[in-house]
């Protein structure tokens, strides 16, 4: 019997390790059809999916849209520039006309915290999933970034995992902390500490120096550095921070041979790796990518099992 009961994905904090155990299981499944000859399975035929993206984004976007193909569902592609929101109309009426078009399943990213969970507790029979809100989760990718991990090592229990970066503001380190703790991984993480959140120090072991950090680490998630955050006086520079944090080629020369190197994406090249990193053999950013339509392949399924149609 299934452990997964719920309606929506809203974040990782309050997901069980049963149940994130239960999403990973079920894209190891999945992941096969994406090198299938025919890559569409009808699962979710009849179905359809709204994408309410009021954030930029392609990898999450395109990846969700490519999951939803896959599983044969009839998909509707709405951003904030093209959609009645630039009209005066909330995000919640636009939710329930979408209902009212019978859209089974809502995947939202939104730039304000909570969004989500307000369509979720509001729209009693309607999926919602969440794809990024504000600097709060993007459960989607930990997700994906837990998958990418337990296919090379073959585990996530025990494993040493380094989150660098932007901490403080990074909604993927949030989700991943979360995540991983649950799977009994062991989470570092290392920046700044002008970009880290108060706090921190109850949920990973915190490091300011890179090469101290990168010692004996299994798995180093490097996170995208938002240049604006140069403009808020948080670091001194993008050649400073580069210096002090990114990837170069004799850091890499330091490491483990079965460590791995990660990135949600997009990657600022010279900036939080260099291109030697980014394209060598330890970088799985690639695996990632193709991985995250597994797993939303996953989650849209499961979701599917609890939603009353």
């Amino acid at each position: 019997m299934s452990v997964w009961k719920r309606k929506d994905l809203l974040g990782l904090r309050d997901l069980s390790r049963e149940e994130i155990a239960a999403i990973l299981e079920t894209a190891k499944s999945f992941k096969p059809l994406l090198f299938r000859e025919v890559k569409k399975v009808p699962t979710l035929k009849g179905w359809t999916v709204a994408n309410l993206f009021f954030e930029p984004s392609t990898r999450t976007r395109v990846s969700f849209e490519l999951a939803e193909k896959r599983l044969s569902a009839d998909t509707v592609n709405i951003s904030s520039s093209v959609s009645s929101v630039i009209k005066g109309e909330t995000l919640l009426d636009t939710a329930k006309n979408l209902r009212s078009l019978v859209c089974e399943i809502i995947v939202i990213r939104h730039s304000i915290a909570g969004a989500p969970h307000l369509l979720a507790k509001r729209l009693a029979d309607v999926g919602v999933i969440n794809a990024g809100d504000g600097i709060n989760e993007h459960p989607t990718q930990a997700l994906l970034d837990m998958f990418s991990m337990q296919e090379r090592f073959g585990r996530i229990e025990g494993l040493r995992v380094l989150i660098v970066g932007d901490i403080l503001h990074s909604r993927v380190a949030r989700s991943n902390i979360w995540g991983l703790r649950k799977m009994k991984a062991e989470v570092s993480v290392c920046g700044p500490l002008t970009l880290m959140p108060k706090g921190i120090d109850k949920f990973a072991r915190v490091y300011t120096n890179l090469d101290e950090a990168l010692i004996d680490k299994d798995a180093v998630i490097f996170l995208r550095i938002q240049r604006e955050r140069q403009n808020s006086g948080l670091f001194p520079s993008l050649r400073e921070y580069h210096r002090l944090y990114g990837m170069t080629e004799e850091r890499m020369g330091r490491l483990s041979s079965k460590t791995v190197i990660m990135h949600p994406g997009p990657v600022n090249r010279g900036i939080e790796m260099v291109p030697m990193v980014a394209d060598g053999d330890r970088s799985i950013i690639l695996e990632q990518v193709t991985n995250g339509v597994a797993v939303r392949m996953a989650i849209l399924y499961l979701i599917s099992t609890v939603v009353r149609r």
